[in-house]
C-alpha cells in the first residue's frame, strides 16, 4: 500500500521518478550480489557476478550523475520490484539443494533481475532522448549495453551448469 502520493504530472517528472527507482534498484542489487557471489560455486558464475558488481557500482555513479545534473541531488525512490525479485532469488536458493542446481537458480534469479533493468533502462532512455537529454542518454545506453553483456555471459554459463543440474535429479 502506497502511504504517500507522487503526483507525475508529465514525461519529466516521470523520468526523474524512474531515475530515483533505478538507482534504488541497483544499491540494492549490489548488496545482494554479495550474497550471490558468496554462494555461487562455479568459477566462471562467480568471475562473472563479481564482474557485473563492478558494474553495477558504475551503474550507481551514473545515475547519479545523471540526477545530480537534472536535480541538484539523488534522492532514491524505493524499487519495489527489485526488492522482490531479491526476495525471490533468495528462497530459490535455500530451496536448491544441490550445489548444481543452486547454481542454475542462481542465473535464473539473476537473469531476471538483468531483464527489469534492461526494460527499465530502456524507458528512461527514450524518456532522455524525448526530453532532450542527450548525455544522460548516452550513459544509459551503455549501462544498457553492460546489462545486456551480463545476460549473455549468464545464458553462456546456463548452456553448461543446466546439463549438470539436470544430472543432479
Amino acid at each position: 500500500m502506497k502511504f504517500l502520493v507522487e503526483h507525475l504530472k508529465n514525461l519529466r517528472e516521470l523520468y526523474l521518478n524512474q531515475l530515483q527507482m533505478l538507482l534504488s534498484a541497483e544499491e540494492q542489487i549490489a548488496i545482494a550480489s554479495l550474497d550471490m557471489i558468496e554462494t555461487a560455486l562455479d568459477e566462471e558464475l562467480i568471475a562473472t557476478l563479481r564482474l557485473h558488481k563492478d558494474e553495477t557500482e558504475k551503474h550507481v555513479l551514473r545515475l547519479e550523475r545523471i540526477l545530480t545534473a537534472a536535480t541538484g541531488s539523488s534522492k532514491l525512490v524505493k524499487c519495489k520490484a527489485v526488492n522482490a525479485l531479491i526476495a525471490e532469488t533468495e528462497d530459490m536458493l535455500l530451496d536448491a539443494r544441490n550445489s548444481a542446481v543452486r547454481d542454475v537458480a542462481l542465473i535464473a534469479a539473476a537473469q531476471r533481475i538483468e531483464h527489469f533493468e534492461i526494460a527499465a533502462y530502456g524507458a528512461v532512455r527514450r524518456f532522455a532522448e524525448i526530453l532532450g537529454d542527450l548525455e544522460a542518454a548516452a550513459l544509459l545506453t551503455q549501462t544498457i549495453d553492460e546489462e545486456g553483456n551480463a545476460d549473455r555471459m549468464l545464458s553462456a554459463i546456463a548452456e553448461r551448469l543446466n546439463l549438470d543440474a539436470r544430472q543432479a535429479a
